[in-house]
């Protein structure tokens, strides 16, 4: 990794110092620069993170390219997810002491982690899961607890109900499924063609190949949809679910007056990441009941090139991306 001559002329041999991958204006791939920082210090509720890995996902591009719901003063460091190690602890922090191997995001900005040390909120990280390496455990956070979160504390779903996944075969839709199999929950899902048996091994009972068929011809009086896709899939989901009936999205903001005239509650919501949430999923992944999909591994040096295949500029695989920090 290449310190750029911007970055503010610290030596790199110090261990007082690491290497973040960042950026000063808003724009493409190519704005992302190595530099060399400062590494932080944690100051009250917060911990200081030797970072072994760091997740990939289209919220670092919309950070990026100046398209995030939340305000990003610059400059900033990119990434959210991240795996590694406690370094030091901050004032107020007692749940968490340096060597504990941690997993989770960094902060409510979702920024911070593409680097070799991090600071992370306590109240947003939990204890690794001790089955999987830090590579998979980065790749967990923000998609597992969306994935959760849409279900129960938005859905309110239960067993026995029924909920229509959306974008199934995605990041966030493979763990909804799963969730929504140990939850004993009846789920029909929608996934491309060639997506179709991986979904229903994941859990779905029913699947719609989104390409060929038309889910609302078929599905009716559904406890919820979980909405990963947007667009007309979402309007056409209205007419599929029961009076009072949840629609529930992690991409886009519903239209009330067709929730209002279909007689059921529809809403938009941003992940909010959390202790017990990410020790609820560590015992699941111990437990053997959540698998992980890592579809491409990169050194940190590369995120660049990460942040082209979330753009379609490079040729992308399915699953998630995981920027590779240290051995």
């Amino acid at each position: 990794m290449n310190p750029t001559e911007d970055s503010k002329n610290i030596e790199r041999s110090s261990d007082a110092v690491m290497t973040a991958y960042t950026v000063h204006e808003f724009g493409p791939p190519k704005i992302i620069r190595a530099e060399v920082l400062e590494k932080p210090v944690p100051g009250q509720n917060e911990i200081l993170i030797k970072v072994f890995a760091a997740g990939v996902g289209p919220w670092d591009g919309w950070i990026r390219s100046g398209k995030s719901a939340l305000p990003q003063p610059l400059p900033l460091t990119l990434g959210s997810d991240l795996s590694g190690v406690v370094e030091a602890v901050g004032p107020n922090v007692t749940s968490l002491r340096s060597g504990d191997a941690v997993y989770g995001v960094t902060n409510p900005r979702f920024i911070g982690a593409y680097a070799e040390y991090a600071i992370a909120a306590a109240g947003m990280v939990a204890r690794k899961p001790t089955t999987i390496d830090h590579v998979e455990a980065a790749s967990v956070p923000v998609i597992a607890v969306t994935a959760h979160q849409a279900l129960f504390q938005h859905g309110k779903l239960k067993a026995g109900d029924s909920v229509l996944i959306h974008g199934a075969a995605g990041s966030v839709g493979a763990y909804a499924l799963q969730f929504a199999r140990k939850a004993n929950l009846n789920v029909i899902a929608t996934a491309a063609s060639d997506d179709v048996d991986r979904v229903k091994e994941l859990g779905a009972d029913k699947v719609f190949d989104y390409k060929r068929e038309r889910f609302e011809d078929s599905v009716s009086n559904v406890d919820a949809v979980i909405d990963l896709v947007g667009g007309d899939t979402q309007t056409r989901s209205f007419g599929v679910l029961k009076r009072g009936g949840k629609l529930v999205s992690a991409v886009s903001q519903p239209d009330q007056e067709l929730a209002k005239s279909a007689g059921v509650e529809a809403f938009f919501f941003l992940v909010a990441v959390n202790t017990a949430d990410l020790v609820d999923i560590a015992a699941a992944i111990d437990k053997g009941e959540l698998r992980q999909n890592i579809g491409l591994v990169l050194p940190l040096s590369e995120a660049v090139a990460a942040h082209e295949m979330l753009e379609g500029q490079r040729p992308r695989p399915k699953g998630k991306i995981v920027l590779k920090v240290r051995d």
